[in-house]
């Protein structure tokens, strides 16, 4: 098959869904596929790499109000040439704003099925845009649900989510799909290696947290019992890999609290720096309750490290409490996060139970299972697209079919508006 990939977030930009995107297109070409990713231009990436791997870079607005994500700059007909050339079977979304937009035009054009994973809670990222508001809250969902149902399939990263979707009104079938994990590359880290590359003493406890640093990511909850947890006990130290907005703050809050010596930031990291990270932890901890799978926490595992997190969708489809880790309620102080940090540390035994678990857990999401699955997904695609229009667009079918894409698109924002300004309660999310 030749599949085409629209994202808003790609390689080098550091996040959930960059990962997962350039995973699966790498994993399917391993497999016989053609995969072309249309993506935002971001700085510091690498033509070469670029043209090699099949990517097609559009104009767009670099670190947008503040945030560390890119938002394209609309050009008509920018990459048609490309895609002529590369007469795509399927078109594969992985957002339902600016790019979703392209793909839906795209596919609608060209006579195309549209997948679209759901990787996102978009309304925990209102707080990027004008007037956050609940308002805005309740459009963003009523978007991303009307985009959804202008699609063949829908793939959600985990059970949780997908059940979250039908509550909101999607009526597209949905197919669970996380994002694989490379079980063998992250099982191979060398953690006393990366404790002497950080200066980490051998004998401390590593408290860990990876990911992009974003208000969303509740990590002011985190770093407050980070800060609780390390002045408790003298040999605990928080490791945090990654980057982003609120990294500042991070180092802030624990040159505040007098403790900056126990925060290592490790930045961004590659190569087998990233799972001799994971191994130089003793806990993997997660407070976020913005995510839709977390790869982050199957990482971990992988690693064999338990995870002490916030239940939320996603989360609690990885962490099982007191069998890989801890799996605390939403209402949990930072006290009670703490405790349950001090708890699993005090007991080695337990400890060691906790990471065989989650070296079981981490085998539930290898990439190999979850490429097939998305393939399958594909296949079925494909064949309700062939039921539903058993012809090839030409001529004036081809211009109704882009005219009918557009009006698609209106009617969904508009339709997504109205629902939200209308008089109406607030949505109640099973979080």
């Amino acid at each position: 098959m030749n599949i085409c990939m629209f994202t808003n977030t790609f390689l080098p930009h550091v996040g959930g869904v960059a990962r997962s995107v350039a995973t699966f297109a790498e994993d399917l070409r391993q497999r016989g596929h053609q995969v072309l990713v249309v993506a935002p231009n971001f700085p510091g990436q690498d033509p070469t790499i670029d043209s090699r791997n099949q990517v097609v870079r559009v104009p767009a607005i670099q670190n947008f109000n503040g945030s560390d994500f890119s938002v394209r700059v609309l050009l008509p007909g920018q990459f048609k040439s490309q895609l002529d050339r590369f007469a795509p079977d399927i078109i594969h979304s992985h957002h339902p704003f600016l790019l979703g937009d392209a793909a839906i035009r795209t596919a609608r054009i060209r006579h195309l099925p549209v997948v679209f994973t759901h990787h996102t809670l978009h309304e925990r990222y209102t707080h990027y845009v004008p007037f956050d508001s609940p308002l805005m809250q309740r459009f963003v969902i009523d978007l991303a649900t009307r985009f959804a149902n202008l699609c063949q399939l829908v793939i959600a990263p985990s059970e949780s989510i997908a059940a979250l979707l039908k509550t909101r009104g999607v009526s597209t079938p949905c197919r669970v799909i996380p994002t694989g994990v490379d079980t063998d590359y992250f099982s191979r880290g060398d953690g006393q290696r990366f404790r002497h590359k950080q200066n980490i003493a051998a004998d401390a406890f590593v408290l860990g947290h990876l990911g992009r640093l974003a208000p969303e990511k509740n990590l002011n909850y985190l770093t407050a019992a980070a800060i609780k947890a390390c002045r408790s006990v003298n040999n605990r130290v928080f490791l945090i890999a990654g980057n982003g907005p609120s990294k500042k703050q991070i180092c802030h809050d624990f040159a505040v609290a007098g403790l900056a010596e126990r925060l290592v930031m490790a930045g961004d990291l590659q190569g087998t720096d990233l799972p001799d990270c994971y191994a130089a932890m003793d806990l993997f901890l997660f407070a976020s309750t913005s995510e839709t799978q977390g790869m982050v926490l199957t990482e971990a595992m992988a690693a064999g490290r338990p995870v002490i997190a916030l239940d939320a969708p996603g989360v609690r489809d990885v962490v099982s409490d007191r069998i890989n880790g801890r799996l605390l309620p939403q209402s949990a102080t930072v006290s009670d996060f703490v405790s349950a940090i001090s708890t699993a540390a005090a007991t080695a035994q337990g400890l060691s139970a906790w990471q065989k678990q989650a070296l079981r857990t981490a085998v539930k999401f290898s990439r190999q299972s979850s490429t097939e699955r998305l393939e399958a997904v594909y296949r079925e695609a494909l064949e309700l697209k062939r039921n539903h229009h058993a012809k090839t667009l030409a001529g004036w079918d081809t211009l109704r079919e882009s005219l009918h894409a557009e009006w698609n698109l209106i009617s969904s924002k508009c339709g997504a508006a109205f629902d939200a300004v209308r008089d109406r309660p607030d949505h109640e999310e099973q979080t």
